[in-house]
């Protein structure tokens, strides 16, 4: 078993642009593991609607 380890994670959520209002999209999370428990959230990034690659900290998440 590792000791340290880094999963991905996707999920849909809603968030709201102010150009678009609310749409949902696919948010990804990187997380760090250690002996397979969550530590932190080293990354967060989501895929636009018109399919670039974002950061989440750019924009309101609904969740």
């Amino acid at each position: 078993m590792k000791i340290i380890q880094f999963k991905r994670k996707t999920k849909q959520e809603k968030y709201y642009s102010s150009a678009m209002g609310i749409l949902n999209s696919k948010v990804t999370y990187i997380k760090k593991y250690v002996l397979g428990i969550p530590i932190k959230t080293v990354h967060k990034y989501r895929e636009t609607y018109y399919g670039e690659i974002k950061n989440c900290d750019d924009c309101n998440l609904f969740i």
